[in-house]
């Protein structure tokens, strides 16, 4: 499996997500279930083949760790459409994995099947996923924040709570993985490279919500809104962001010239 076939998986994956997403709107509940979940085995198939021809985990590049994303994205979105019923969510969720996807079509980073040394360790495996599947959960809060801002009402908060709650799990497993990687490539758990110290801020990010909703329950939603939305920002920064300013050019995680 290679990368010149992504686009014919990828544009299965978004037609199915897609029919998906109007089943939804049409409250067609059975079939958005099965549509979405049809896309994102389509899109695992690619992922588990270009796994396979690589020889190792497709987690190296920006381009890479966009695949996941995508694929999670939906997974959250179905997850969250089956729990609370948010006709909407999918839909939003398409429009956020579509991005990725595109830019992986448009912009196709070289996938070199080796990895650097800093990246042979077994902590790196789980470490993108599982900081892929907390950043969709939080992007599904961050749709929720957005929406609640736009119909100004309080109806969605509670979801994005348990979004948060789950989400920042799993971020926070993502960074003990990181830092257990750390000391095994670079010989410190924590070194406050720009990339650790906007995963800190984003982490406090949230963690200020989930105390503003536990003790403060009296919290403007404006507020709540803001910092969720203030924690997505922080993610994408994470992500690749930090790539793009000059202090990051030294750092120990730009380490591919593909991302």
């Amino acid at each position: 499996m290679t990368w010149s076939v992504f686009i014919f998986f990828a544009s299965a994956a978004v037609i199915l997500w897609a029919g998906g997403s109007a089943a939804a709107m049409f409250a067609r509940r059975k079939m958005a279930i099965a549509l979405i979940a049809a896309g994102i085995l389509v899109y695992s198939v690619f992922i588990a083949g270009f796994w396979i021809t690589l020889g190792r985990p497709p987690l190296r590049t920006t381009g890479e760790t966009r695949l996941w994303y995508s694929f999670f994205m939906m997974l959250s979105a179905m997850l969250t459409y089956i729990r609370w019923g948010y006709r909407w969510i999918p839909a939003f969720s398409l429009a956020v994995a579509t991005v990725f996807i595109c830019l992986n079509l448009f912009r196709p980073e070289i996938h070199d099947e080796s990895l650097m040394p800093a990246l042979q360790s077994w902590w790196f495996i789980p470490h993108v996923p599982v900081y892929m599947f907390s950043y969709s959960l939080l992007g599904c809060a961050f749709i929720l924040a957005c929406v609640s801002l736009f119909r100004k009402t309080d109806e969605y908060l509670p979801a994005a709570d348990t979004l948060v709650y789950i989400g920042l799990a799993f971020l926070s497993l993502g960074m003990l993985s990181g830092s257990l990687w750390a000391k095994q490539a670079w010989g410190t758990y924590w070194n406050w490279d720009p990339k650790e110290t906007w995963a800190a801020i984003t982490w406090c990010i949230y963690l200020i919500y989930i105390h503003l909703r536990l003790v403060r329950r009296n919290a403007k939603r404006r507020s709540l809104a803001a910092l969720l939305i203030a924690g997505f920002i922080g993610l994408q920064m994470c992500w690749w962001g930090v790539n793009y300013l000059p202090s990051a050019q030294g750092s120990q995680h730009v380490y591919s010239g593909g991302r």
